[in-house]
């Protein structure tokens, strides 16, 4: 029998053998990518392998800036393919952190519509890959709201009855941008005049609003608790899987135009892999899995032109055609105004 002390070592020794065991399993994985929990098939480790032989860990970030802060201080090690929206990879690639993709390994590139390859931030898909893309705009009960709300201001200056039925997004870019768009102004602008007048009409919208919301705004339609909210398009798409009262509308004053971007990670020990993953993610079936169950449009032509014309008839928006997305203007590194933007998100989230 053990003693006490005998027991506390070989329960120490069984917890490092566990933690080697743990080390060596993640250090058996060929690729590391970090992704949003379920913005992938839930199979896709499985399905890669199969068709390459490669293993892969998928890692779970809830926002950019979670994410960004680990690349950041790592220098990117630890990871190999990372999934951000399109500013934070403009910031990766300026700080020298992202892989210039190999356009001979993803042969895939080649179904990708001829506008998402000439994105601004990052013409020719040199260091990024786009994923998914949309809008932004107003999701409300059609039967809870008196016409059709087709201005920004119907959300930051709601009529008496929308009062205290209304939600915005929290995250510091769609939150300012939807202040800028209702000023006529650009969602990457960095006047501190300007700024200043969108923060005095986000103060003044905050005491009319329900709740600041990221996550669970459609719920709120679906249930009656909300009217009109802040939405990103595929996400509104979910209210409407299970209210057909529920609709989604660009503002007449515009909207961004907001991508979610595939960056493999300079410091990536194994750059080859990385690229069979994209390439594999590009493959016309794989990546219309994400307009099926993410409900968000994919800019793989291939990809869009396979989906069953139903799913546009459900979800109008999923039918907007890439023209139309990019009639809207991209959301950009802000450089040294990031500071003003997150400033002055705190100022408003704290006014009374």
């Amino acid at each position: 029998m053990k003693t006490k002390n005998g027991l506390a070592a070989a329960t120490a020794a069984a917890a490092l053998l566990a933690a080697s065991l743990a080390a060596g399993a993640a250090s058996a994985a060929d690729l590391v990518i970090s992704n949003w929990d379920g913005y992938m098939a839930p199979d896709i480790a499985e399905a890669f392998k199969t068709a390459t032989g490669l293993e892969i860990e998928v890692v779970n970030h809830a926002t950019n800036e979670e994410i960004m802060g680990k690349l950041m201080a790592s220098g990117g090690k630890g990871y190999d393919v990372v999934f951000v929206s399109s500013p934070f990879a403009e910031i990766l690639n300026g700080q020298g952190l992202a892989e210039p993709i190999d356009k001979a390994a993803v042969p895939n590139l080649a179904n990708l519509y001829p506008e998402a390859v000439n994105l601004a931030y990052d013409p020719g898909n040199a260091y990024s890959v786009p994923y998914t893309w949309g809008t932004t705009g107003l999701c409300y009960r059609s039967d809870l709201v008196e016409g059709t709300p087709d201005s920004w201001m119907n959300l930051l200056q709601p009529a008496d009855a929308l009062k205290g039925k209304t939600t915005m997004l929290a995250t510091d870019r769609w939150l300012m941008a939807a202040g800028e768009l209702a000023k006529g102004y650009s969602v990457n602008e960095a006047d501190p005049a300007k700024l200043e007048e969108v923060k005095n009409l986000l103060i003044e919208a905050k005491k009319t609003l329900l709740a600041y919301d990221d996550t669970t705004f459609y719920s709120k339609l679906v249930s009656g608790e909300a009217s009109l909210v802040h939405a990103w398009d595929g996400w509104c798409n979910y209210g409407i899987g299970e209210n057909k009262d529920i609709k989604f509308v660009v503002p007449k004053e515009g909207s961004d135009l907001w991508i979610d971007t595939i960056v493999v990670m300079k410091s990536s020990e194994n750059k080859e892999a990385a690229m069979k993953f994209i390439d594999f993610i590009l493959d016309a079936k794989n990546h219309a899995w994400a307009a099926q169950n993410i409900l968000y449009k994919v800019p793989n032509k291939a990809a869009m032109e396979s989906l069953d014309k139903a799913l546009a008839e459900q979800y109008p928006n999923m039918g907007m055609t890439p023209a139309e997305l990019t009639k809207y203007e991209l959301l950009r590194d802000l450089g040294t105004a990031q500071k003003d933007y997150s400033r002055i998100v705190s100022e408003i989230k704290a006014a009374n």
